[in-house]
């Protein structure tokens, strides 16, 4: 009879073990081509992201504690890094302007820890566009099954991004590097004992969430080379009695989520097509639908009420005074102040200038968020909002939003992407022709190493 170790373990080597054995030529073309989009949305994302202070502040970090030296990674801040560094920069980059994917059963943003290690990691060894396509994919996989395993309770208090994602970046790594099994559970131990990353920040406007991304791509790819290099970690990591579950969530944990079950991770991903707080998107499409089917001025609304899941309220209701930039993309009433006052929420319409709009805030009064139980019940596998306008006059609007913009059921198209990246890059400023870097782009599994992207 086994005992307790190999039972808490058994879910985690099942995943692993496939993990280990998957090549690229053993993944469907649409989840490949899926994961070519999420990657170049990604970059697209993190050159926009590379100019931010909080960008500026993780490379003076590496600078400044012997991650100044030249490697063979790239970074978007203009310069080539040893792995380690590479990836913790390019993730603090990635995330920044809150464009980057998303997951919605397990509320993980994969792509801007899982990419970044998986592309230093790939660049460092010298591996093909398809390797890192097939080293990403098990990124994702790790990553999502985690955070779906972790669950909502936990995404209460803990960054699923920054807690799952290290595994995640670990096992992309990991693949990269050709890890065993064994070797590949030690990377996740090692990671899953350093995984971190508290909402706390959120409520003081503070730069936490940059860091919780930078750490979990960096620390997950310091962990597969832990494990290249013989140093062993908890196999039992996520479901053992003092492992991540019992110390970061409540309940009983569904380990059946964990086996790789022939659905592919990255085809449940969706594109953010607002730049703000995934949890806000729902509400702002209802809105968006409401006032422009109805040719509402914002100075025609006296009210909207947004039912929303109840990891809304926890996460937007700290921010909603929007102190800061940043933190007005996680206020409810700023984006949907946006949205009214523009028809719009992409980054431009996230500024200093934005920041101390009258027309804006006095809007953001106007809104009011609680929970609605239909709503609640269908998160995190769907995402919706029920959305109700009331008028000055005493009329009144509803609109349940099923399937936000981008959602696989409502996915960006390719000239949709493709728009979506010439606003991030004109937004930054940055000297980069984007037709045809989204054309390399989009044949990355041609590439024969995954230098000269930038």
């Amino acid at each position: 009879m086994p005992n307790t170790t190999e039972m808490s373990v058994a879910e985690t080597r099942k995943l692993v073990e496939w993990a280990v054995r998957l090549k690229f030529t053993d993944i469907p073309q649409p989840a490949v081509e899926k994961t070519k989009r999420l990657f170049a949305d990604w970059v697209f994302c993190a050159i926009a992201g590379a100019g931010y202070r909080t960008v500026d502040g993780l490379k003076a970090v590496a600078d400044e504690t012997g991650g100044r030296a030249t490697g063979p990674c790239s970074t978007f801040v203009g310069d080539s890094r040893p792995p380690y560094w590479a990836a913790y920069i390019n993730a603090g980059a990635g995330h920044v302007v809150e464009q980057d994917d998303l997951h919605n059963a397990s509320v993980v943003h994969p792509a801007t820890v899982v990419f970044p290690a998986a592309w230093a990691a790939a660049q460092s060894r010298g591996a093909s566009g398809a390797d890192f396509i097939a080293a990403s994919v098990v990124g994702y996989e790790v990553a999502c099954r985690v955070g779906r395993l972790l669950g909502r309770e936990h995404y209460r208090i803990f960054h699923s991004t920054a807690t799952a994602g290290t595994l995640g970046a670990a096992a992309a790594t990991a693949h990269v590097l050709g890890l065993d099994a064994e070797r590949t559970l030690d990377a996740l131990g090692s990671a899953g004992t350093q995984a971190a990353g508290l909402w706390q920040f959120l409520a003081t406007a503070a730069d936490s969430k940059q860091v919780h991304c930078a750490h979990a791509a960096g620390t997950g790819l310091q962990s597969a080379y832990l494990a290249k290099n013989g140093v062993t970690g908890a196999h039992d990591i996520l479901l053992g009695p003092q492992g991540m579950f019992a110390g970061m969530s409540r309940g009983t944990p569904d380990a059946g989520v964990l086996p790789f079950d022939g659905l592919y991770e990255v085809d449940a991903t969706s594109f953010k097509y607002h730049a703000s707080c995934r949890h806000t998107h729902p509400s702002a499409d209802a809105l968006l639908d409401i006032i422009t089917e109805n040719d509402l001025a914002p100075e025609d609304i006296e009210r909207v009420d947004c039912g929303v899941h109840q990891s809304a309220l926890d996460v937007l209701g700290p921010a909603e005074g929007a102190a800061s930039v940043h933190q007005s993309k996680f206020s409810m009433g700023f984006v949907l102040g946006a949205i009214a006052n523009g028809r719009s929420a992409q980054l431009a319409d996230f500024s200093d200038a934005r920041l101390t709009d009258p027309a804006v805030r006095a809007f953001q009064k106007k809104v009011h968020m609680h929970l609605d139980p239909k709503v609640d019940g269908a998160y995190p596998a769907k995402w919706t909002a029920n959305v109700k306008v009331t008028t000055k006059d005493g009329r009144t609007f509803d609109k349940f939003m099923e399937t936000p913009k981008g959602d696989p059921g409502n996915t960006l198209s390719d000239d949709e992407l493709l728009a979506k990246w010439h606003k991030l890059v004109g937004y930054a400023g940055a000297s980069v022709n984007v037709d045809k870097l989204a054309k390399e782009l989009l044949a990355l599994d041609k590439r024969p190493t995954m230098d000269g992207l930038m």
